[in-house]
């Protein structure tokens, strides 16, 4: 009778044979690209509400360069995204729409990166379809008789308003002041108020719910967008990526759609 370690041989050679192809196995499914790598990973962009359409275009074109990777997208005012960032809110990219808000954070040594702007915007007029008010330019904004609103001072939008009644000498009494453009455009949409002051990419996104009354003394307060990683970022180098995809000529070129200037 063959003893029984005669009889154990085979199936040892079995067991190291199965350890070995497990081995290989495992080896076959490593990541062999960028792509494979990315799959599963999330970033975490916090960008200022007048930037939700180009935003979430590019998001969308970044996503489909890297397989696997979703873009959070955060849109609210630059003061309210800064004071969430200085709260540890879980930001990876952060896009202001003007330097002070971002200076919070660069300033505050929360910033992985150099600040880098890549686009600028101009405030216009807003009113309702048909301009039943008669807003003709700036100075019309500062009659008590009509029905005015626009951003809080802290907010960019707000702070370059606040430059041009400076600089004009046109005082608005506003009827309410809102944290960000999106709920200026919303109450000049809706017919709460005769005019608001937002960006001319903010007319252009909500052609036919307002129309737009330029004046010449916004270029006398632009904004310039700037962007940068966040120290803390969880996905830095994606993070990295993104910003540069944001410099690229298919980022840029979605932003001049929207109405963006090139900073």
């Amino acid at each position: 009778m063959p003893s029984r370690n005669l009889l154990r041989r085979p199936a040892r050679a079995v067991a190291v044979w199965l350890a070995a192809a497990l081995a290989l196995s495992a080896c076959g499914s490593t990541p062999s690209s960028s792509s494979d790598a990315e799959a599963g990973q999330e970033l975490m962009v916090f960008a200022a509400a007048s930037l939700s359409d180009p935003f979430s275009d590019v998001a969308a074109e970044f996503e489909a360069a890297h397989p696997g990777t979703t873009v959070r997208l955060n849109f609210a005012g630059s003061a309210d995204l800064a004071s969430q960032i200085q709260s540890g809110a879980p930001a990876d990219v952060f896009a202001s729409a003007d330097a002070a808000n971002m200076e919070k954070i660069s300033g505050g040594g929360l910033a992985g990166s150099d600040p880098a702007p890549f686009a600028v915007n101009t405030l216009t007029i807003a009113v309702p379809p048909g301009n039943p008010a008669g807003i003709t330019g700036f100075a019309d904004l500062g009659d008590p008789a009509r029905q005015v609103v626009i951003c809080a001072e802290q907010v960019p939008c707000g702070a370059a308003a606040a430059k041009i009644q400076a600089a004009t000498g046109t005082k608005i009494a506003p009827v309410s002041e809102e944290t960000s453009v999106t709920g200026v455009l919303g109450k000049v949409a809706s017919g709460e108020a005769d005019a608001g002051l937002v960006y001319v990419t903010d007319v252009l996104a909500a052609a036919g719910s307002v129309e737009e009354v330029a004046f010449p003394e916004a270029s006398g307060a632009v904004n310039t967008y700037p962007i940068v990683r966040i120290l803390q970022a969880r996905q830095p180098e994606l993070a990295d990526e993104f910003i540069r995809f944001v410099h690229s000529s298919a980022g840029q070129d979605i932003l001049r759609k929207a109405g963006f200037g090139a900073p």
